[in-house]
């Protein structure tokens, strides 16, 4: 199964839009499924659905971050690669999908904490599983273009 597919199916499982990305790289990663969800469940639903920066961009970052992120606070040229690499990426997701925030995506959803009951209807009316492929998309295209040197 490809990183598009297994996000996909994480999300229709019932993981959260961060979840289902981040948890889909796992084996580029090297985190175990578990940690990870763990680590990202906030994430969803724009940061715990207060409809902010969409969860399946949180989840393409922490990929980023994971695969291609600093770990010096002094090393200047590496933060600057890094947030150019994010802004790459937000970038394009942004094209594809007119924004990387979620109530702009979700056409002004109400911030609420209750999570919705994961029903055919919901998903026939949330764009969310198409988020979440689109992420997982842009993040294989940006690892094909950019060979992990660990």
């Amino acid at each position: 199964m490809d990183h598009i597919q297994k996000a996909s199916k994480l999300f229709y499982d019932g993981y959260n839009c961060a979840q289902a990305v981040a948890v889909a790289f796992c084996d580029v990663t090297g985190l175990d499924e578990k940690t990870t969800a763990r680590m990202i469940s906030s994430f969803g639903g724009g940061m715990g659905r207060l409809r902010e920066v969409c969860g399946a961009v949180s989840g393409m970052l922490f990929v980023l971050g994971c695969l291609y992120g600093y770990d010096s606070p002094e090393d200047d040229a590496a933060k600057k690669q890094t947030y150019t690499q994010v802004q790459e990426l937000a970038n394009k997701f942004r094209e594809q999908n007119g924004s990387i925030v979620c109530r702009e995506i979700l056409k002004n959803p109400p911030s609420d904490p209750n999570p919705f009951p994961r029903t055919e209807a919901y998903y026939a009316s949330r764009p969310c599983v198409r988020m979440v492929a689109t992420a997982a998309k842009l993040m294989d295209e940006f690892i094909a273009e950019h060979p992990i040197n660990n």
